[in-house]
């Protein structure tokens, strides 16, 4: 059983929310969400639900086109509640070039641009997998 996930994917112009393609800071709380349910499947064999965010903290802009790596890690198990971090990073910074709408940078090392904690919680009847 794997107590850290990481995912990684594109933001497209779909997710651009605000002028100059800004991207939501909602949309990197997404990409935590879809972490910590792959966290409780691994887990607990079951979603689970997510019931508090304990901090938020948005640290750079996402833009369409950047790829952006969620991390998230269980830090805390308790009888039904898991404590989970989560980090975003933008690892590729797309659009570089306004000439060049393709152009791309790969960041090294890559740029910090959420953090977040919280805590979820899978009901007792629910958990399938036991340490």
């Amino acid at each position: 059983m794997s107590k850290e996930v990481v995912i990684r994917l594109r933001m497209s112009q779909a997710d651009a929310h605000y002028g100059g393609d800004l991207v939501d800071g909602a949309r990197m709380l997404a990409l935590f969400g879809d972490v910590a349910t792959e966290l409780l499947i691994r887990l607990d064999g079951d979603e689970g639900l997510f019931v508090a965010y304990d901090s938020i903290e948005f640290k750079a802009p996402v833009y369409a086109g950047d790829y952006i790596e969620a991390k998230g890690v269980i830090t805390s198990i308790g009888n039904t509640s898991r404590k989970m971090t989560f980090e975003a990073y933008k690892v590729i910074e797309g659009n570089v070039d306004v000439n060049v709408p393709s152009k791309a940078r790969v960041l090294n090392p890559p740029v910090l641009v959420t953090k977040a904690s919280g805590t979820c919680v899978v009901p007792k009847h629910l958990q399938s997998n036991k340490e």
